[in-house]
This record gives C-alpha cells, structure tokens and sequence, in this order.
C-alpha cells in the first residue's frame, strides 16, 4: 500500500523487481510503484479509519524502507514514517498490528545469497527485527513475524507466480528452480527465523515493552469430496501440508507427521538444539481464512492434484456434482463458506492446545462494477451479510 518505491533512500524489494520484470504475472500488469499512496496519504487514512470507528490497524514495516541493503546501514527517513505512522494512530486511539514480513524481502539479498533459499538470512533477519523492536516497540504491543509464509513460498517456489519465480515444470514455467525441493527448503529458513526473531523478542524486549508475537498462516477449510476414508484422509492431508506445515513446528518443535511420511528426506530437519527454540515460539496464532473447498484424494485415486501443494496429492475444487460449495464470488476459488471458519478454529484449537487466536484476516471479494452509482455501491448489503455470517459461526467456535 505505500508505494514510495524508491523515496527517502528506500532500497529495492523483491516485489518491486518482480512487477517490473513480470508484468504479465499481474491482472492490469500493474506494480507497487504508488499503489495506494500511503506513504504520503497515511494521515488521511487515519482519519478514514477513525471516522469508522476502527480501533486497530494491521500494517506491515517494509525491510528495505528500514535497511536498503537488507543489512547494514539503518534508513533514518524509513524510521521517521514508520514512527510518524504509529504516532499518528495512538493519537487516534487505534491500537498498531505490526507483521514484520509481508511477503517482501530485500533485493540485494535475493541476489547476495538467494534469500529465503540461503541460511544466512537468519542472521539478516534477525538483525532487521532487532532494529524495529528496538525502535516501534515502547508503543506496538502486537508483533507478527510473518504474514502467509505458506503461499508466499508455495507461489514463489512451487509454481513461480509470486518472486522469486522459481519452479519446475509442470508446476510452472520458470528460469530457475526445483518444485520438489527448494519450497522445504525455503520454509525451513523462514520458520528458523520466525524462532530467532521470537528469541530475540523475548530475551530482549517483551518484559519490558509488555507486548505479544505470533505469525499469521493462510487457514483455508477442506472438506472431503466423498464420503469416503481417502477423500477424508485427502482432506485431512492436505490441512497438514497448508497450515501444520508452519503451525506443527512453532507448537511441537517438527513438523506434521502427515508430511514426514510423504516425503521422507525431502523435508528437512530441526536438530535437537532446533527443535527446542521452535517449539512454543509464539503468543498468539494468527489466521486469515476466507473459503472452503473440497479435497479430493489422487494418491489412491486417478486425479490432477492442485498444482500448489502437489505433494499432498490432493485435488481441490468448489463444486461437487454440479453445486458450489457456497456462493460464488468475484475471485474463482472463494466461496461463502460460513462455517468453514468455525472448523478451522476448531482444527487449530483442537491440534494445539486451545492457543490464542486472532482472526487478521476475512473478507468478501465483490465484483467491481464501475457503472453502478454510489448510492448502490455504498449499500453494501452483500459484504454486511458475509461479515454477519462469518462472525456468527466464529461466535460458535468461541463457546
């Protein structure tokens, strides 16, 4: 949402190559360049939130506004936004969320070492984190270390629709890569960072500053295609390989027993040393959950398995004989799906121990129709229904 793309001695980001050298990759063949302008327009957008009565705001602090190299020297004009930005939203009593990676990484770090493909971005990482706490955390009492670690690196490393487009065929048609491998290696380097930056966190800072850490997974619902043990299993399989996947390291110390027996070696391993900083390095799940779909079983089964998740074997789809799993939207794979929220929570609560919980992110994608006029567009009677909906089945899953 900033844009800005190189201002204030901004360095460059992976996403800001990427647009540039893969428009096609993009619906308008857009990039971030403005976006949304917030750099410049944040004051404004304060002032829209507190008009409707918002009373957090989730943000995301972009490592190369606060180090353009990804390491090294500190950009005093990226502190002062992040600082006049936070500043501005406690005077308008609007609680800061801060993700400390959302998706984007420092260009030269891609290109140094292979960012998230190289262990040594645990050390950048951890030095980049160390800055922001230091430095927002007398007033952020609400960290997540990464926001979607599980599509960032399936897009980015299955099928090379998102940076830094690496894939195989017939996953995707990319330069470089290896679908089968580097996704578990780039994941594993994540989740070791997410474990140093909580360390950090808590021998550090958390005493003091009296805030919370967690990460933020995309939570999406399977349900079984069939009635049957394999679509059941399929299902269950394929939560394993989208959420536990991140979720069963931070709580248990390793990963899905689901994902170990597909995929023996390929997954790597915690040693012991490992396994004790991971396990239980997190305050808080986060969950974005939007849809439900359907699994349906291509191990024992003759299939197409989804192409993001293809070790899994499991195919995914939003209609069974004819009908749609919820109302369609104007994305192709998100239905209205009210109660898949409540069984994710459910999934999550039951597989972990009841942990904390926050819901960041829901939402309703309605077709734009730039001919209506704004009366029509304003009586958002459609997204008040989606959100009642949604609410009223996580109210279920609270009781």
């Amino acid at each position: 949402v900033e844009g800005a793309i190189l201002e204030d001695r901004k360095g460059l980001n992976n996403w800001d190559v990427f647009t540039h050298t893969h428009p096609g990759k993009i619906a308008d063949g857009g990039n971030g360049d403005v976006a949304d302008d917030h750099y410049h327009r944040y004051l404004e957008d304060i002032e829209l939130m507190q008009s409707l009565g918002v009373n957090s705001y989730r943000f995301s602090i972009s490592w190369s506004r606060i180090l353009p190299r990804g390491r090294g020297a500190i950009n005093e004009k990226g502190i002062k936004f992040y600082n006049n930005l936070i500043d501005a939203l406690l005077s308008k009593g609007i609680q800061p969320f801060v993700t400390l990676n959302h998706y984007d990484l420092p260009q030269h770090l891609e290109e140094a070492y292979g960012g998230w493909l190289s262990s040594r971005i645990i050390e950048d990482f951890e030095a980049f984190v160390d800055v922001c706490f230091k430095t927002f955390g007398d007033r952020v009492k609400y960290w997540a270390t990464f926001n979607e670690p599980n599509i960032f690196i399936e897009r980015g490393y299955v099928s090379g629709t998102y940076p830094p487009s690496r894939c195989t065929w017939p996953f995707g048609n990319c330069t470089d890569g290896d679908s089968a491998r580097e996704p578990y290696v780039a994941a594993h380097n994540v989740l070791l960072s997410h474990a140093a930056a909580v360390n950090i966190y808590r021998t550090k800072y958390q005493d003091v500053q009296a805030g919370c850490i967690g990460i933020v997974i995309c939570a999406e619902w399977y349900e079984p295609f069939r009635t049957i043990p394999d679509d059941i299993v399929a299902a269950k399989r394929l939560l394993a390989f989208d959420t536990a996947w991140f979720l069963d390291p931070i709580v248990y110390g390793d990963y899905p027993p689901e994902m170990r027996q597909m995929l023996g070696r390929r997954l790597p391993t915690f040693s012991r040393e490992m396994s004790q900083k991971m396990r239980g390095s997190f305050d808080f799940i986060g969950l974005n959950h939007y849809t439900a779909l359907y699994a349906k079983d291509c191990l024992f089964s003759p299939c197409l398995a989804t192409t993001y998740l293809p070790d899994a074997f499991v195919h995914t789809t939003g209609e069974r004989d004819g009908i749609l799993i919820g109302e369609a939207t104007a994305m192709e794979d998100v239905f209205l799906v009210p109660d898949g929220i409540e069984k994710i929570v459910m999934y999550v609560k039951d597989r972990y121990n009841n942990p904390a919980i926050i819901i960041t992110e829901n939402g309703y994608p309605q077709h734009n129709d730039e001919s209506a006029p704004m009366e029509e567009v304003l009586n958002d009677v459609e997204r008040v229904q989606q959100m009642k909906s949604y609410l009223t089945s996580l109210a279920a899953a609270m009781r």
